[in-house]
């Protein structure tokens, strides 16, 4: 039993994303000869201000992430984005499985367990204590149900929603906005909170004039 951190990585994003939008947004206006060296930074800081998001539609952004599955089954709600995740019906989770800590939980549960022999350090809070024990509960039983003749598709039924799982998202720079929006907000999940601030503030040190006004 292995407890990681959730993490997030961008694997797509075009370094010349700003001229693309600026491009795009001449075309409305038949202003493409204005277009210098430095001009597309203002020019989409312009369009941003002026509510003109349908031009940041032409900016895709691709982001892996790793996360629990309780977080990804509110993430695949925002419909306008591609998705392809980890499947728990084809993957065999019979070797060494995988469960994202909880963001509000001792970082001393990082890092690898027997889950058969559970030994937890002294000063655990109950609640981290339970946790724990359930999630080694279900990985025994997961690989237990596997033995008895069970296929991965079938002892799935068991799984947490603490269980790892991957998951690629491709959405254009409007989504995102609106993604941010709604999944950093102090309302949100404080799991979706931890996950969505820090790959924000990764864009915004890309591309900060399609994102700097999002603040939390």
């Amino acid at each position: 039993m292995n407890i990681i951190e959730q993490t997030h990585e961008i694997l797509s994003l075009p370094e010349n994303c700003l001229e693309i939008l600026e491009k795009a947004g001449r075309t409305c206006y038949k202003s493409e000869a204005r277009i210098t060296a430095g001009s597309a930074e203002k020019f989409v800081d312009m369009l941003v201000r002026h509510n003109h998001h349908a031009m940041i539609e032409f900016g895709d952004i691709i982001v892996k992430i790793t996360t629990n599955r309780g977080v990804t089954h509110e993430l695949v709600r925002h419909r306008h984005c591609s998705f392809a995740q980890e499947s728990t019906r084809y993957v065999r989770y019979d070797g060494e499985m995988a469960f994202i800590k909880p963001v509000w939980s001792d970082d001393r549960l990082l890092g690898k367990w027997d889950p058969a022999g559970l030994k937890l350090p002294e000063g655990l809070d109950r609640g981290d204590r339970i946790w724990m024990a359930s999630m080694a509960r279900a990985e025994n039983e997961y690989n237990d149900l596997l033995k008895s003749g069970w296929k991965a598709q079938a002892a799935r039924e068991i799984l947490p929603n603490s269980l790892k799982t991957e998951i690629v998202v491709k959405a254009n720079i409007r989504e995102w906005r609106h993604i941010f929006a709604l999944r950093c907000a102090k309302a949100s999940h404080p799991q979706m909170v931890g996950l969505m601030r820090p790959l924000l503030e990764e864009v915004k040190s890309k591309i900060p004039v399609v994102f700097d006004d999002l603040a939390f």
